[in-house]
């Protein structure tokens, strides 16, 4: 089993990610817990230990550390990824500077948000986009690590300024560009899409997060973009094309128009899985997101969660978006328990059978730049 890392090391991290400022109140770590229909497993067990530990470690690094109190919170898995969290959280244990300790408490979220001013949130479920949300409203800054797992332990240790300088090199290149031609491969054919990147500011995560009210991922590597989703009168989106995404042995072929998955052109089970859902709640087909990660030029390689996944590479995401500066949010899903942002990560070992061929940018003036290239970047 893969050590935690140790205290000095945990500090060493958190100053390099935040920044530490002298005006900082609560560090606050929240979990989330089994129940309902999501039932505990070893590895989200483990998760829990872990988070349990650097509690206990940033405790015993209080000489090292800004922070007025510590705080170790807990709710009730929401039922799905990116799901709206719940009103309240239970306190399992706050430390105060002073010496002071506070346990087993149920508080309103708002109460906790609102006191601390950074947030770690290694869940089982992912916790980004509402916290995206609500760090815009309290001003906390948050690291989300949804399925975050001892193996992802040795991509704590890189070099994030230099992770998000090649992140920002990304960012600026989405931001100026018009759009994106992404050519796939999968089964000996080749499957065009265009996503329109008009009108969007794309955004880098680079394992600094510093400015008050921001939310990114840990491990980071990524910059990202939301497509245009057509929300202007007269002016529908251009992205279209065909999205192959591989489940299990079954490629299946999503059917684009206006940034929407909108059929599925292969059969199978997944496919006819997949256009039941495309049927019955119309924004899971939302293209929410174009990424590129850049953690495989560090070499590090998957290991089965998107958490980590996608920062190797190309992905596209389906679903709610607003929290990227989209315009798809809760609302637009059926129930609370609807609410998706899905990645379809596309690295060799995640699909193998789908591959990368080719990213194209374009920019004002019909200029073009080639971004990537037979899977590896050339710019």
């Amino acid at each position: 089993m893969i050590r935690n890392i140790d205290s000095g090391q945990l500090v060493h991290l958190l100053e390099a990610v935040f920044g530490f400022r002298e005006d900082e109140r609560a560090l606050t770590i929240f979990v989330d817990l089994p129940g309902g229909t999501v039932q505990d497993t070893s590895a989200w067990m483990d998760r829990r230990r872990i988070a349990t530990e650097w509690y206990l470690m940033l405790h015993d690094q209080w000489d090292r550390i800004p922070f007025t109190a510590l705080a170790f919170c807990a709710y009730p898995n929401v039922g799905t990824n990116n799901g709206d969290l719940p009103d309240t959280a239970l306190l399992v244990e706050r430390v105060e500077r002073s010496g002071m300790t506070v346990s087993t408490l149920e508080k309103p979220l708002a109460a906790i948000l609102g006191d601390s001013t950074v947030i770690l949130a290694p869940t089982e479920l992912s916790a980004t986009a509402p916290l995206k949300v609500l760090a815009k409203q309290y001003g906390f800054r948050g690291a989300t690590m949804p399925g975050f797992s001892r193996a992802m332990i040795p991509a704590l240790g890189l070099d994030y300024q230099e992770v998000n300088r090649r992140v920002v090199e990304f960012q600026e290149r989405m931001t100026r560009a018009s759009g994106a031609d992404v050519l796939l491969e999968s089964e000996g054919k080749s499957y065009a899409l265009h996503l329109d990147l008009r009108f969007r500011t794309a955004h880098a995560s680079g394992g600094v997060i510093r400015e008050p009210g921001s939310v990114a991922n840990l491990p980071s590597g990524e910059a990202y973009i939301v497509p245009y989703e057509g929300e202007r009168a007269g002016e529908p989106s251009r992205t279209k094309g065909i999205l192959p995404v591989q489940f299990g042995d079954e490629v299946v072929l999503f059917r684009i128009e206006g940034n929407r998955a909108v059929g599925v052109q292969s059969t199978g089970k997944a496919s006819d899985r997949q256009q039941r859902l495309l049927a019955s709640e119309p924004a899971y087909g939302n293209i929410a997101e174009l990424g590129i990660g850049v953690l495989g030029e560090w070499g590090v390689t998957a290991v089965g969660s998107t958490l980590l996944d996608e920062k190797l590479g190309v992905h596209v995401a389906f679903g709610r978006s607003e929290h990227f500066g989209g315009r798809v949010g809760p609302s637009d899903f059926s129930s609370p328990g609807s609410v998706i942002h899905i990645d379809w990560v596309f690295v060799p070992s995640v699909q193998p059978d789908v591959a990368v061929k080719s990213v194209l940018f374009t920019y004002d003036q019909m200029a073009e730049e080639q971004i990537l290239k037979d899977g590896r970047f050339v710019v």
